[in-house]
């Protein structure tokens, strides 16, 4: 289907034009308004955020940073975790083609997300009862052993059969951040981003055009343009 059968993407703003979490926030909540009333299609958000924790509803206090940094509670699912530049970050605040199936939405963001990294040489895949995509545990180029390791994220809100929030792909962040919390509330395993993995710089600037043709060619199938039957607007 062509890509004129999904709502608008629009690039909130990528380095040097980082983007207020909050910001971004508030004009995912008046989207959501708007789609669910009928007004608006909806769009699909793109942009880095400038640096930030996020805890979802799940987040248990000792998951929360111990060097006292702030954290921005919100309604998302999942647990804490940390935006920032070198992060692509999507927000999809769309009507879903089928409300009764959102494990089809978060299978088609993690999808996007798989095809992205194979198209950058990276080997990402789905684990089973954790959200997001994953590198499975290997070998370092000198012998160490690595555990698995997230370069995805997925955390949505839907209501009324519209969907906020969505993903955020790590890049060329820094993985600093990720050492004050236990991130998405999994201990066992590690965090990574495209750059690391494929051995090169990968901005979300480079990524974004890939991710967009992968948004376009899947997501006719997964978002509606206007509401389904017996669906209100």
């Amino acid at each position: 289907m062509p890509a004129s059968d999904l709502p608008p993407v629009r690039v909130l703003g990528l380095a040097p034009d980082l983007v207020d979490y909050e910001h971004a926030w508030d004009l995912q909540r008046g989207l959501h308004a708007d789609v669910v009333a009928g007004r608006s299609p909806g769009e699909i958000l793109l942009l880095e955020h400038e640096a930030v924790y996020t805890a979802g509803r799940r987040t248990e206090d000792a998951e929360r940073p111990t060097d006292g940094s702030r954290v921005v509670d919100v309604d998302r699912g999942g647990k804490i975790t940390w935006h920032g530049p070198g992060q692509l970050v999507g927000y999809p605040v769309v009507r879903l083609r089928d409300r009764a199936h959102v494990k089809d939405y978060v299978w088609f963001l993690e999808e996007v997300l798989i095809r992205t990294a194979a198209d950058h040489g990276v080997t990402a895949v789905r684990v089973d009862g954790r959200a997001g995509i994953w590198i499975l545990a290997d070998e370092a180029p000198d012998g160490t052993p690595r555990p698995d390791r997230k370069l995805g994220a997925i955390g949505l809100s839907i209501h009324e059969g519209v969907s906020m929030h969505g993903f955020a792909l790590n890049c060329s962040n820094s993985l600093e951040p990720y050492g004050t919390i236990v991130a998405c509330g999994i201990a066992d395993a590690a965090t990574t981003t495209l750059s690391a993995e494929a051995g090169r710089t990968l901005t979300p600037a480079d990524v974004l055009p890939v991710l967009v043709r992968h948004v376009e060619d899947l997501g006719p199938q997964h978002i509606a343009l206007t509401p389904t039957e017996g669906t209100p607007a």
